[in-house]
């Protein structure tokens, strides 16, 4: 379950506005994912610094450890180092973060040192350990730390739930008659579609979670797996409203083009469904056509405002898509 970079930011910053915040992250992925970029937003969001500066000696509270020896190991100088800065107190309204790049790097006597941090975090701190070599590190380590693995180049695979969206779509165009069971019909689809994501998300993180019990059941804590089964409740809801906004904005784009379609402009979001954005063009005028996209942008920030899912679909759905 790899995350886009802007996925992994969001649900970073979901957690800390919800106080779900953890005090420990392994931040993985292969070079040119963002791993870095990732840690200095959630850095300046639980600390205050521009994100830019975060690696910078402009950085105020925020401790990094990478490698610096001619050997390019992290030494445990450099870990003792960083947890003094960490027992330091903080400036009001100010988290520290201690950051360790290329964590798979460390000396053993380093990650010893650091794994009692990780045991007994220092009061208001952050430990963010970032790595494209996890794998490489203790599990006494690894199994202490949420993961959030990121995908190659920062990018995510192409959802194959938007492609059965747009195909509903563009059966929902070529009917000659909308009325409320033609509504109705594609309210059903698209709920048919969140549902199936839903059920995957669960497997998925039902799988990972029994993986993680497997591999670090002898090296931890039974307040450890409760931790866990927390971590990954909220991982599974966080992962379905970022694939349910994804769906929504389909929906936009494609009554954008339908929009664009009117306006003789070449540029098509969705080229799939351009026959289709095409006929309704055609058929609906300019101010019906910005009705129903004011409608879906309304539907969007009720389902930020955790109003009833199925509901909010049925009602929007009959004035995008019915008579």
């Amino acid at each position: 379950m790899a995350f886009t970079r802007k996925a992994a930011i969001g649900l970073l910053r979901r957690a800390h506005d919800q106080k779900r915040l953890g005090h420990a992250y392994l931040i993985s992925g292969p070079a040119g994912s963002g791993k870095r970029e990732v840690a200095a937003e959630l850095a300046s969001t639980v600390n205050g610094t521009h994100a830019g500066d975060v690696f910078s000696s402009k950085a105020r509270e925020i401790f990094v450890a990478e490698p610096e020896s001619k050997s390019r190991r992290i030494l445990i100088q450099q870990i003792r180092e960083l947890e003094h800065g960490l027992q330091m107190r903080g400036a009001e309204g100010r988290r520290k973060v201690a950051i360790i790049a290329e964590a798979d790097r460390l000396q053993p006597q380093a990650a010893n040192a650091f794994l009692k941090t990780l045991e007994e975090p220092p009061a208001n701190s952050l430990l963010l350990l970032l790595s494209a070599l996890p794998e490489a590190l203790p599990d006494t380590i690894v199994s202490r730390c949420i993961s959030i693995p990121l995908a190659a180049n920062g990018e995510g695979i192409e959802i194959p739930e938007r492609a059965e969206l747009v195909e509903l779509l563009r059966d929902a165009a070529r009917e000659k008659n909308w009325s409320i069971q033609q509504a109705y019909r594609v309210a059903q689809g698209m709920q048919s579609l969140l549902g199936e994501i839903r059920e995957q998300i669960r497997a998925q993180t039902a799988e990972a979670l029994k993986d993680e019990e497997a591999r670090y059941r002898n090296s931890t804590d039974g307040a450890w797996l409760d931790d866990r089964e927390d971590y990954y409740k909220a991982l599974a809801e966080s992962l379905y409203i970022q694939r349910r906004a994804a769906l929504v904005e389909v929906l936009l784009e494609f009554w954008s083009d339908v929009l664009r379609a009117r306006s003789k402009v070449a540029r098509c979001d969705l080229s799939a469904a351009k026959k289709e954005t095409a006929m309704l063009a055609d058929r609906f005028s300019t101010p019906e056509v910005l009705r129903r996209i004011q409608r879906l942008e309304e539907l969007r920030d009720n389902l930020g405002r955790n109003i009833q899912e199925a509901l909010a679909f049925e009602v929007a759905f009959l004035d995008v898509f019915g008579s």
